[in-house]
């Protein structure tokens, strides 16, 4: 009778921890969306903001966003998940392995505030390029890279082990294994990982503050042309992004409907994230489904 007792007061100590977790969620979500969601618009997101006029948009900060998010992807995808391949298939027990590994945990734990610091000097100052999209990147790369090689590692590691056995014992090539072996196996759960730091990437503020500046210049959309200084393409160029935007008109904002601005900015970036979780889960679960009909 105790442990039948014990073990219903556990069930209920955890049933009313999740609720309450799940609950302070909902709440702050359902806050953040009733008060933007209503300043949310086709004009509010496709006009320019203005630091002095009522009535200015998200949209240069909203591409700003996805363009920075896209090529700090482009800088972190293959550096993480090669780093993951080492860490799972190549490196072997020992003090350097685990030196690696710790400094991966290290760099995974630090505030977003000290990586912004430190691209404030290396790819502000040192650099010379000033306040830029490339720094940002490289930025959130620093700030990203170790979430995707813990993943791709984790990844990898939860393959079975007889799969490889048996492309070896086939006289396949170590790397033509994990090539055609392990990272099939493990990309759905790579992918999802990826997906999932994405958007913890969209919504970084600290890091960018001091490494892509808290301004925009006039963009020409019609300008395409990477090198121009007005073309939203040109990656060195200083560019606010929709979670600095939002800081900086709570902040230092002069426009008389801040409140609007904010709220509908805030509710953008909050939907903008659950966007990129579904997505993650979604993909995640086709593509299992696939592989293991294909199986």
């Amino acid at each position: 009778m105790k442990s039948k007792t014990a073990d219903r007061i556990a069930t209920g100590v955890f049933v009313a921890i999740a609720i309450i977790i799940v609950s302070i969620l909902v709440g702050l979500f359902s806050y953040i969306l009733i008060n933007g969601f209503k300043h949310i618009s086709w004009e509010f997101l496709t006009t320019p903001s203005s630091n002095i006029r009522a009535g200015g948009g998200i949209r240069d900060q909203l591409f700003n966003s996805f363009y920075i998010l896209l090529i700090t992807m482009i800088i972190a995808v293959p550096l993480g998940v090669g780093g993951g391949i080492y860490m799972a298939e190549y490196a072997k027990p020992g003090k350097i392995t685990d030196t690696i590994r710790s400094c991966i945990e290290v760099l995974a734990s630090l505030p977003s505030i000290v990586i912004g610091m430190f691209g404030l000097l290396v790819f502000v100052n040192v650099t010379g390029w000033g306040y830029t999209i490339l720094g940002g990147a490289l930025a959130l790369t620093v700030f990203n890279l170790p979430v995707i090689v813990r993943v791709s590692e984790d990844s990898i590691r939860t393959v079975p082990r007889d799969l490889k056995e048996a492309s070896l014992a086939l006289g396949i090539t170590h790397w033509h294994t994990i090539k055609t072996v392990l990272l099939p196996s493990a990309f759905p759960s790579i992918l999802t990982g990826i997906i999932l730091a994405a958007g913890r990437v969209f919504g970084e503020a600290a890091a960018l503050l001091f490494t892509a500046g808290l301004s925009t210049p006039r963009l020409d959309y019609a300008n395409w042309n990477p090198f121009s200084e007005q073309s939203p393409l040109n990656i060195f160029r200083p560019a606010e992004t929709l979670a600095v935007h939002i800081w900086s008109v709570n902040t230092q904002g002069l426009i008389p409907d801040v409140e609007a601005v904010s709220n509908g900015s805030a509710a953008v970036l909050v939907i903008s994230v659950l966007l990129f979780n579904l997505l993650a889960r979604w993909i995640g679960s086709i593509i299992t489904k696939k592989m293991t009909a294909t199986k």
